[in-house]
């Protein structure tokens, strides 16, 4: 799992670096694997200006080269060699200059001051793609704006230089599989020390434009889809996305499609709740019908593979045929396209074992089943539905053209635990004061509603599916607090079990498991050959117990 740390602490107020984060990250049970930096245009336009072309005359000895002189901003004109048919005196550029690195994919070259023709070049006006700011090699960047000259490229262009964290995350924590998530765990470590909290971004905006284009949604499947959620939005231009937006997805891996389909994956790694957009137009017979098909029903998919369903895929549908796999892939019918003007946005809660067993049997894994199919949470579904509708009117315009329709408005229950805090202390091996464990547990939104002097009671948010007995909340409290922390004691008392006769056959695998745990590499011999050295060897070990 990618998390930028840009991204990141846009809600967390911090001011600790990708190297400490990373500490505190791995030590509370989030592994960081690698940081990596990152950078919207690779090389980051260092050495990059803006110029004003002072003069520009035909080149002596070539006819398609033209000799300019360029104003950096350095209060001397730089002469620069140009081989652009559009380059002229009087235009707003941009210049390489001597020593900047210039990518080209794979490669890269160093500007140098040279002669050119006999000429000399100190620098080099340049062309979309020779920047990486785009495709166009026609002619080099003329900027329209009146920009002084020595204006760092880098800072015109909006060019973001930003950290990458590679998290191993294990399987039980995918309510950390957001940058919301990974946020909330370091607040509640930061949280022992400082008063720190999430900034989560508001809703309270969210209002409905107008009821003119409603959708009648059907939850047929109840079991398999506790929760549904949706809305629609019209009047939408599909166009390329802000860059603020393609620059997230950008820094953790991903590309940008359009600004709706960017809004939708934007919230799935904001918030861990995946989201679908389909086209309204599509949506034949104004009807959303969650349900099972037939067996051997036949469904395209967004890679127009054409798959044969089973009778225990869930699907969304519309009045006549399937639209989506439900919580795995959309189909090539119903997805956004250049052409829609209008979306039915949807926002669900699915049984995290169908979409698994649907996702293995299609061969499908996608960032949204492999968040479905271990547990989202199921009462942030119209939280984050409001939050995509905004972006979407954001970058997209429009108007949200319909009350949001929940199958479950009563959301989900907490689990409720009751603790011994003498217990959570003899897990430990260490006192730790009452009012710390209530600090690390309310932190991690683990709700105390009663206590006494020994006992606490406890509700434990639905999403933390892998928090269920009082070992759970010793776990929660224990990677929080740090096992580090723990201090090994002077000594160790244990009991001692005596054998009267030793176990030939247990004593060589323990031995052999010995071996391995300290890197050795145990070898499986033919078994048709005698090793007469592993015996004697075997034998040895027993006879100098």
């Amino acid at each position: 799992m990618k998390i930028s740390y840009n991204w990141l602490k846009q809600y967390l107020k911090t001011d600790l670096s990708p190297e400490q984060l990373s500490k505190i990250l791995t030590d509370i049970g989030l592994e960081v694997e690698s940081v990596e930096p990152f950078e919207t245009i690779k090389g980051g336009l260092k050495g990059v200006v803006i110029g004003k072309v002072l003069s520009c005359e035909k080149h002596p000895n070539a006819d398609k080269l033209s000799k300019t002189t360029v104003d950096l901003g350095n209060n001397e004109p730089t002469p620069i060699v140009c081989g652009a048919p559009n380059v002229a005196a009087g235009q707003t550029v941009v210049v390489a200059t001597v020593g900047t690195i210039i990518y080209n994919g794979t490669e890269s070259f160093e500007i140098k001051k040279a002669k050119i023709r006999g000429e000399v070049s100190e620098g080099m006006i340049c062309a979309e793609d020779e920047l990486g700011l785009g495709t166009s090699h026609d002619g080099i960047i003329v900027i329209k704006d009146d920009i002084k000259p020595g204006t760092l490229a880098k800072d015109f262009f909006k060019i973001e230089s930003d950290y990458v964290f590679e998290i191993g995350l294990t399987p039980n924590r995918i309510d950390a599989a957001s940058h919301i998530g990974t946020a909330r765990d370091i607040a509640a470590f930061l949280n022992m020390k400082e008063n720190v909290s999430i900034n989560m971004p508001s809703v309270e905006d969210f209002k409905v434009d107008n009821n003119n284009a409603k959708i009648e949604v059907i939850v047929e499947n109840q079991e398999l889809c506790p929760r549904y959620a949706g809305l629609t939005i019209t009047g939408i231009t599909i166009q390329e996305s802000p860059e603020w937006l393609k620059n997230r997805l950008k820094a953790i891996g991903l590309n940008s499609i359009n600004n709706v389909v960017d809004v939708t994956n934007f919230v799935l790694h904001e918030l861990g709740q995946p989201l679908h957009a389909f086209d309204l137009n599509e949506v034949t017979g104004n009807k959303v019908v969650i349900k099972t098909l037939d067996e051997k029903s036949k469904f395209v998919t967004l890679d127009g593979i054409e798959r044969e369903l089973s009778a225990e895929d869930l699907m969304i549908c519309n009045s006549k045929e399937g639209m989506c796999i439900a919580g795995v892939f959309g189909g090539i019918k119903s997805g956004v396209k250049n052409s829609t003007k209008a979306i039915f946005l949807e926002s669900a809660y699915f049984e995290p074992v169908s979409v698994r067993k649907t996702s293995k049997r299609h061969g499908l894994h996608t960032d949204a089943s492999f968040r479905f199919e271990r547990g989202i949470d199921p009462n942030i579904t119209v939280y984050a539905l409001k939050r995509a509708a905004m972006l979407i009117k954001e970058v997209a315009g429009g108007e949200i053209s319909s009350e949001i329709f929940d199958s479950t408005p009563e959301g989900f229950q907490f689990f409720s635990i009751i603790v011994s805090v003498e217990k959570i202390n003899r897990l430990i091996g260490k006192q730790l004061p009452k009012e710390l464990i209530k600090r690390i547990l309310s932190s991690l939104d683990i709700k105390i509603t009663n206590e006494n002097e020994d006992e606490l009671s406890l509700l434990v948010p639905p999403y933390r599916v892998d928090v269920q007995r009082t070992e759970d909340i010793v776990e929660e409290i224990l990677r929080i607090y740090g096992y580090n922390n723990v201090e090994i004691p002077d000594k160790i008392n244990a009991s001692l079990v005596v054998n009267d006769k030793i176990n030939e056959h247990k004593l060589i695998s323990g031995i052999s498991n010995l071996l391995v745990g300290a890197g050795c590499t145990e070898i499986m011999n033919n078994s048709l050959t005698k090793v007469l050295i592993m015996n004697y060897l075997n034998q040895k070990m027993i006879q100098n117990l």
